[in-house]
């Protein structure tokens, strides 16, 4: 597909092709531990047949991940047959694997067998909340309207979720968002009283929550299954059926705690599972610490680098463009500024029916977030040009090119820099948010640590990246030393 070839293109150009091979398997994730470890298992199982794989974990949320599939960005992921039901296709019922794959066929994509067990949602609470409360169902909350409610952003906004709960229980509150993974912590530090989960978590156990019974059936069932291109060999189906029926809620349970709470890694417990059940004996593989820090320090350079430079070109040419017509100028600046005001990983979204997932799209995002301060200081230092300097140009017969190559230019030098220093940070920053369209970097420890609630794994992604802006603003320190005459330098400070 034309996203798929414009990525592989880009690879190669970037110099991480495949030398004529054929193109490794993607196995993509969601940003939760369960996904993660479900992701991990199928990328085991296709190693164990003796494939190249490639992992897009940490996709952010139903949605983006769905679309990756059906854009042939990814050609597997673990999704729930209630997910896709109700957020997905919006049936409004609790539909069999083989209607789901009636209604799919059209995306071309199907549901293969499911693992066993059920991940529904439900809402939870600490125990000792639920006994003072005398809560023990859905329903008993509707009349508690003091109490501290914040769930999942996702199950903000989905109909199997806030929206549908009002509905359903008659709900007259709202609640407030918050990334899944530190709910339960937000849960143990009494900072909220409510959010909701799911049936599977390891957490569950270890906080002693009480999970409230869904006294109105209104969720449906999530039966969890690898959901897959119709196109995925015959050889890798073969290899994730296998699975069918192997985890029911216990064994799902034990498997996500094993990470979040015995310290193991999701290649870690997918290894032990699929060894325990005698399914695949594969040595998985994966760079270790040090070399995942270099390769996402390398991914985020290059990202940023690229869309940098393309700012750079399209901001000057397009600033020195238009700055001697102030409505065209205002215009331009106004539709940079629209662009700008569009939230980060919405624009990233947005992008991937166009350009599909991973680097083309983050990096044309980065370059559109790139732009604004680049052409907005190129057009003001341009403008600003002391009026005198201008008469004394126009009076020696300069050309109005050689007005712009030898007044305009070198005096506005500062403030172009000035902008391009800003964008060089801001796209650095920006950058970590391209994790979740699976294109790396330093945003994907960030990922896995929220979904973990783990803090050293979340530093891991953020201490290189402010290091990074640090040296960003070192760097074009000097280089506007070194370009700069000592009097314009002056004039800046």
């Amino acid at each position: 597909m034309i996203p798929r070839l414009v990525g592989t293109a880009l690879l190669l150009l970037s110099g991480i092709g495949w030398a004529g091979e054929a193109p490794p398997l993607v196995i993509g994730s969601k940003n939760f531990t369960e996904s993660y470890v479900l992701a991990e298992i199928l990328v085991q199982l296709i190693e164990a047949e003796g494939l190249a794989v490639e992992r897009r974990f940490g996709l952010g949320g139903t949605l983006i991940s769905f679309d990756a599939l059906r854009a042939g960005e990814i050609d597997a992921y673990v999704e729930y047959t209630g997910t896709v039901s109700q957020a997905i296709l919006g049936l409004g019922t609790d539909a069999t694997v083989s209607r789901l794959n009636v209604a799919l066929r059209e995306h071309g994509v199907r549901f293969l067998r499911p693992f066993g067990f059920n991940n529904t949602y439900a809402l939870a609470l600490k125990a000792e909340t639920a006994a003072a409360l005398g809560l023990t169902r859905i329903s008993d909350l509707v009349p508690q309207t003091g109490l501290r409610v914040m769930v999942s952003h996702e199950f903000l906004e989905r109909a199997d979720g806030w929206p549908g709960l009002i509905a359903t229980y008659g709900f007259e509150w709202a609640p407030t968002g918050i990334e899944h993974g530190l709910a339960y912590q937000a849960l143990a530090d009494g900072s909220i009283d409510v959010t909701d989960v799911y049936s599977t978590d390891g957490e569950l156990v270890r906080y002693g929550l009480t999970v409230l019974e869904d006294d109105r059936d209104f969720f449906p069932r999530y039966l969890a299954a690898p959901l897959v291109r119709v196109d995925l060999p015959a050889s890798v189906v073969a290899a994730f059926e296998k699975l069918e029926g192997s985890i029911d809620d216990a064994t799902m349970q034990r498997l996500n705690a094993g990470v979040v709470f015995d310290g193991e890694t999701f290649a870690e417990v997918a290894k032990g599972f699929l060894t325990e059940q005698g399914i695949a004996t594969v040595e998985p593989t994966g760079p270790g610490r040090w070399n995942s820090l270099r390769q996402n320090t390398l991914t985020h350079l290059k990202l940023t680098g690229i869309a940098l430079f393309g700012a750079i070109l399209v901001g000057v040419a397009l600033g020195v463009a238009v700055y001697r017509m102030r409505a065209l100028s205002r215009t331009v600046l106004y539709i940079a500024g629209l662009l700008q005001t569009i939230p980060s990983i919405a624009l990233l979204a947005l992008m991937i029916p166009v350009f599909g997932i991973g680097i083309v799209p983050a990096i044309i995002a980065l370059f559109l977030y790139s732009l604004l301060p680049i052409l907005r200081n190129t057009i003001t230092a341009l403008t600003s040009v002391d009026p005198l300097l201008k008469r004394v140009a126009v009076a020696m017969g300069l050309t109005p090119r050689e007005q712009l190559r030898y007044v305009y230019l070198p005096m506005s030098m500062p403030g172009v820099l000035a902008g391009i220093r800003t964008a060089a940070v801001i796209s650095i920053g920006t950058a970590t948010l391209a994790a979740f369209i699976g294109a790396g970097g330093l945003g994907d420890p960030i990922v896995t640590g929220l979904a973990l609630n783990d803090t050293s794994l979340i530093l891991q992604g953020a201490i290189p990246a402010a290091l990074l802006a640090v040296a960003t603003e070192l760097i074009f320190e000097g280089v506007e030393r070194a370009l700069l005459p000592r009097h314009l330098l002056q004039s800046t400070n």
